[in-house]
Formats: C-alpha cells, sequence, structure tokens
C-alpha cells in the first residue's frame, strides 16, 4: 500500500477504517504507524513524508536529527544564533520552530521551497525515511543523542502534559510503552543505531546532549566546525549565553511553551516545554528493579556499540 493510500484512508475515516489494524498494526491512536515507524498522527503531513524522496535538497541545508526529547529544540537555538545575525541581536521576530522548521510535520505549513538558503530543518525521522537528497553527502546532518532513561523521563513529563499525547498513569506503565517503541518516535535503540550503522551514507555529526551540556562553549565550536562557521570570539560567547537552558526558558522565541499550549493544547497549566534539562533526573524516577531491567535491555540491544553515553553529571 503507497503512501497516498494510506493518507486517503487515514483523511477518511482515520479511526473506523475496517483496514487500519494494517496501516497501523498495533499502534495507539495518537499514533501513525508507517515504514514501521510511529508518527504523532494530527501533526503528521503525510504528504512530506511520502514524497520524501524526492524532496530538492541544496548542498547547504542543515538537518538537525534527533530522537524525541533529545535536545531538539536547544539545537534548533543553537544553530538560529549560529546561522542568523537577527536571532542573536533581536532584530528578526522569528520563533525557532519557523527558523528550523520540523520537516515532517511542518507545524506552520511553511513552504520549504521559498525558504532563503541556508536552509535548517529539524526531524526524528529515522535514516530511511528522510529525503535522498541527504545521501549525496554535502548537505549536512547534526545528530544529538541523549542517554535514553532521561530521554524516558522527560517523555513521561511531556506526554502527560501534551493533550495530544497519550498520558500515562504511572512511571512503570510509560517504561513499557517506551521500550515497546509505543511512542511517537518508535523504539529509541532502532533511531540511534540505524542512523550509527547509515553515517557513512551521509555527511553527518554525532554529539551528545550531555556533552553539550557539560560544555557548551565546546560543543558550540565544534559544531560551527563542522558547518564550517566562522564566528567571532565575541559571537561564540552571545550563541553560548542565549542557549543556556535558563535564557531559553525565559524566551518565547526559543522555547514551544506558547506553541504546545495554543496549537496541542496541555491537560494542565503546570507544566512547562522546557522543564529540568539536567543529566540523571532519571535516579529521580526509577525504582532499582526498574533500573536493572532497564539496564539489562540496554545492554542487550546496544552490545558492541561505539558511542558513549553518560548517565550522569559528574561523570567525566
Amino acid at each position: 500500500m503507497d503512501w497516498k493510500e494510506v493518507l486517503r484512508r487515514r483523511l477518511a475515516t482515520p479511526n473506523t477504517d475496517p483496514n487500519s489494524e494494517k496501516i497501523m498494526e498495533k499502534t495507539e491512536e495518537y499514533l501513525f504507524e508507517f515504514k514501521g515507524y510511529n508518527f504523532e498522527r494530527s501533526l503528521v503531513k503525510m504528504h512530506i513524508v511520502g514524497s520524501a524522496d524526492d524532496f530538492e535538497i541544496r548542498d547547504d541545508d542543515v538537518f538537525i536529527v534527533t530522537y524525541p526529547k533529545s535536545g531538539t529544540v536547544w539545537t534548533q537555538q543553537i544553530l538560529s544564533l549560529v546561522y542568523f545575525e537577527g536571532h542573536r541581536n533581536g532584530t528578526e521576530d522569528i520563533k525557532t520552530i519557523d527558523r528550523a522548521p520540523f520537516f515532517e510535520y511542518n507545524n506552520h505549513n511553511l513552504d520549504f521551497t521559498k525558504i532563503p538558503s541556508p536552509r535548517l530543518f529539524s526531524s526524528h525521522l529515522p535514516y530511511y525515511l528522510v529525503p535522498k537528497g541527504l545521501r549525496n553527502k554535502k548537505a549536512k546532518i547534526l545528530y544529538i543523542y541523549r542517554n535514553p532513561k532521561d530521554v524516558l523521563v522527560s517523555f513521561f513529563h511531556y506526554s502527560n502534559w501534551v493533550a495530544i499525547l497519550k498520558n500515562s498513569d504511572t512511571f512503570e506503565n510509560y517504561m513499557k510503552m517506551f521500550l515497546d517503541g509505543q511512542v511517537v518516535g518508535s523504539r529509541w535503540f532502532d533511531h540511534i543505531k540505524g542512523w550509527y550503522e547509515h553515517r557513512h551514507d551521509f555527511n553527518i555529526l554525532f554529539m551528545s546532549y550531555e556533552d553539550m551540556k557539560k560544555d557548551l562553549r565546546s560543543a558550540v565550536l565544534k559544531i560551527c566546525r563542522f558547518l564550517e562557521k566562522e564566528l567571532s570570539e565575541e559571537v561564540v560567547d552571545t550563541v553560548v549565553k542565549q542557549a543556556s537552558f535558563q535564557n531559553m526558558k525565559t524566551n518565547p522565541q526559543a522555547n514551544y511553551n506558547d506553541i504546545v499550549k495554543q496549537e496541542m493544547g496541555v491537560r494542565n497549566n503546570e507544566g512547562n516545554f522546557l522543564r529540568k534539562g539536567t543529566i540523571g533526573d532519571w535516579k529521580h524516577h526509577f525504582t532499582v528493579e526498574q533500573n536493572e531491567r532497564f539496564d539489562q535491555i540496554f545492554q542487550r540491544e546496544m552490545k558492541d556499540f561505539p558511542l558513549k553515553f553518560i548517565w550522569d553529571i559528574n561523570e567525566e
């Protein structure tokens, strides 16, 4: 079944189609499964995803690729500050969601072809669903990864706050959903392993969320080298300052609080899009048994995986 037929059925009868089980497999109603990957059903633009192979990539395009809750919006802010002087000095009133729009969700229905170069995109797509043009190795991909225990905790709180996602009454239940891949983005293990195993097909740099958190200035300089962007010391200082968690939390351009509340809906007014942004918050959520179980699965899934993961703020 091609994507157009999937889209037709989805739009016609999203929840009552007698063939929906074939389309959605075992996914929940808020999820939309396509080629083994789960999208958020009400937000995904299937005409973009389905025709991604034909999307014309420019040589100076930059894609931020992440599994959800791994530092996407933070990286959007960093790249917006690196590329756009008007973003650094506040002379342009453009939110990061429009500076580096989500490719597959295109929340504000931008005409990607009319965005002037250099274009920045964000994406949670697996390696096999991104535009084929990225494989010519001219456009660049920045893949940000985060330790999955903190990803799980962040996703748990976010899902309990945002109305269009499935909330969970207990952390244990959400942990099962996460490990089974019954969440937006599917299985964390598949996402990072797929991208890493196919890294030679792309012009890609892997960056650890935790390394960025520990030394943002070094991370910004590393990103600039990869992007071949030469910035003065003064500009680098500005980027680092404005990309700090505290500054982003109070900057409506840089965080998604208003967008989530107005465009997606929230279950209460107590949450924040940027919650803690720390390393090791999982220790306040995992029981000993849950942690041991997670570690067993992690060791099995990530055996011989070369990228280093930082689980605690005090780790070197």
